[in-house]
């Protein structure tokens, strides 16, 4: 019998490299024959940092592990959900899934990644065979069930299902977390910030600057959308996302401006056409008629001299934007200067034809500000009359300044003149909790469901893989999320059934759902892609968002002391999770 060579060891581990390469240009065109089969895969991530090495380093080692035991191709069932809702509430709205598709339909390990990876102390040991592996993986045999995006979820019952070759879905869990933990707690409170607000007002998202990054404020605008907010001052995210985007002027405007010498263009052509060749007279003319009532206003109303060089920039910013005129009136004093102020040049606008959009307060007592700002604007309106200041009273006060889903509950108590809200560290910070907790835990490999047992109930795992339904009330409203085991009989409409506390067993209750509807949809599916039914745009996710909030009950939904929504098990499943439990958690002995 010959012993081989090295020679001979080294051809045959170079025709095994070759094989792979074959396998994995293989695979590429495979890949590449699903598109062209009409396959639906979604672009690239919003974010280019978004790349299977955006991940945790032990992803990778477990994946190697998993490659040279033999173990990497067993088909696992890994399930992302989280474990308490944030804020002290009582829901949480879900958000991140176009972003997770449009990682799984490009997850792939380029050349580049697998240099770098080699010339990690992590990956110097590894053999090239692995890294080969690591060029041929993509999610072709992964299949992906999630809630919808902008949907009311709730904890324990899964966002994501994610089914596939052990080592691959491993390999997309740091990721898939990334992308879905911040999106859902800034929806999440987005949508407080709606509920506290009211539906009426209008929810601007003024963020970007107190971000945690860039991504952190593009991201922050999109999802504050998503959650009930209505525009943004972020303008990539505005050309990104088709957000609409609002914005006045700073206090540095005003202060930019020492008098009148800083009015350059005093022209504005009229609604009409007509041309107004000194609109800063008018204006002044205008200030000389405010000054003739200003005795007959209400005492703590009236003023004496107001700031000139803040008049010349209301004027000059009026000349810019003689359709959109919101003006700053805090920078010296809000009733004694900023209010007579942006009247003088309402005032001249409206006699060219144009209508003032309003004032905007971004410090002092909101409350109070705003109520006698509208007191102001009512007096001068009553004492011109409607001829000359019509519907002066009726203009839009946008607050700022620091505000906090608390400020507008304050706001609500106390009584408040505010139109609209812009709201920036507080929202896209989530200074109240910064992280959600999303996980993502292994439930079945190979067919055979696995738990995870913990001093900590709470982080007990529900085993298997799963079907999830929302049963409904009479009344419309939804009362429980049900999880089953697959291939249970699906809740039927009208058919009582047993609901279970996953791990209290007094905990249970009969429910005669009115409405079925089932909670997870097939989204991604291997070689076919995105499902061509799955709607992921961001309107549509909107208006999803708030519907389903609506579809709860008003206690579910308080700013104190909320009701816990119940999310609950099937009696099978219960029983199949505590037989689990006692068959896997060892048993002590006392001596």
């Amino acid at each position: 019998i010959s012993t081989p060579t090295s020679r001979d060891r080294e051809t045959a581990r170079s025709d095994e490299r070759n094989n792979r390469r074959g396998s994995r240009r293989a695979r590429a065109g495979a890949r590449s024959a699903m598109l062209d089969a009409g396959a639906r895969r979604l672009g690239r991530c919003h974010n280019a940092l978004v790349t299977a090495l955006l991940t945790d380093t032990y992803q990778l080692t477990m994946a190697y592990a998993y490659w040279r035991n033999g173990t990497h191709d067993r088909r696992a069932v890994f399930e992302l959900f989280f474990r308490a809702n944030p804020f002290q509430g009582e829901f949480t709205v879900f958000a991140g899934l176009e972003e997770a598709l449009r990682f799984v339909s490009n997850f792939e390990f380029t050349e580049r990644d697998v240099e770098y990876l080699k010339s990690t102390p992590v990956g110097e040991n590894m053999e090239d065979e692995f890294f080969e592996f690591l060029l041929g993986l993509d999610a072709s045999e992964v299949r992906v069930y999630a809630q919808k995006e902008g949907s009311v979820v709730f904890p324990r019952v899964p966002l994501l299902r994610l089914e596939g070759p052990l080592a691959t879905v491993q390999l997309l869990e740091t990721t898939l977390l990334c992308l879905v933990n911040y999106a859902s707690l800034l929806a999440t409170n987005a949508a407080r910030h709606r509920l506290v607000a009211g539906q009426n007002a209008m929810l601007l998202e003024f963020g970007l600057r107190r971000a945690q990054g860039v991504d952190g404020g593009v991201s922050a605008s999109r999802y504050a959308y998503l959650g009930g907010f209505d525009a943004t001052s972020n303008v990539e995210a505005g050309r990104q996302f088709g957000i609409p985007i609002k914005g006045t002027h700073a206090h540095s405007y005003v202060q930019s401006h020492a008098g009148w010498g800083c009015v350059k263009n005093p022209m504005l052509v009229a609604a009409d056409g007509s041309v107004c060749e000194d609109f800063p007279a008018l204006v002044l003319e205008k200030m000389k008629s405010l000054e003739a009532i200003r005795d007959d206003m209400e005492v703590d109303l009236r003023w004496s001299e107001t700031n000139t060089s803040e008049l010349a920039a209301f004027t000059s910013y009026a000349l810019a934007f003689p359709n959109a005129f919101l003006a700053l009136v805090d920078t010296y004093n809000v009733l004694q200067s900023g209010l007579p102020n942006f009247c003088a040049v309402a005032l001249a606008l409206r006699e060219l034809g144009y209508a003032a959009v309003g004032i905007r307060l971004d410090s002092g007592d909101l409350s109070y500000l705003s109520k006698r700002s509208r007191a102001f604007l009512r007096n001068i309106e009553r004492l011109l009359g409607t001829k000359i200041a019509d519907n002066l009273s009726a203009v839009s006060i946008t607050a700022s300044n620091d505000i906090h889903e608390e400020v507008l509950y304050s706001l609500r108590q106390h009584g408040h003149e505010i139109d609209a809200f812009g709201i920036g560290t507080h929202l896209v910070t989530c200074l109240k909790q910064p992280a959600l907790g999303c996980v993502y835990k292994l439930v079945e490999v190979d067919g055979t469901p696995r738990i995870k047992l913990s001093e900590d109930i709470g982080k007990v795992t529900i085993p298997g893989c799963k079907n999830g339904y929302r049963l409904f009330s009479q009344t419309g409203e939804a009362i429980v999320d049900v999880m089953t085991r697959v291939g249970e009989p699906v809740p039927k409409v009208g058919e009582r059934m047993l609901c279970r506390h996953p791990f209290m067993e007094s905990k249970r209750a009969y429910v005669v759902p009115s409405k079925v509807e089932p909670l997870f949809d097939l989204v991604w599916d291997g070689a076919r892609g995105v499902d061509p039914q799955v709607d992921l745009s961001l309107e549509t996710s909107r208006a999803r968002c708030k519907e389903s909030i609506r579809q709860l009950r008003a206690d579910h939904l308080r700013y104190t002391n909320p009701t816990p929504y119940k999310v609950s098990v099937s009696a099978s499943l219960y029983d199949f999770i505590h037989d689990l439990w006692l068959a896997e958690a060892p048993v002590g002995e006392l001596r």
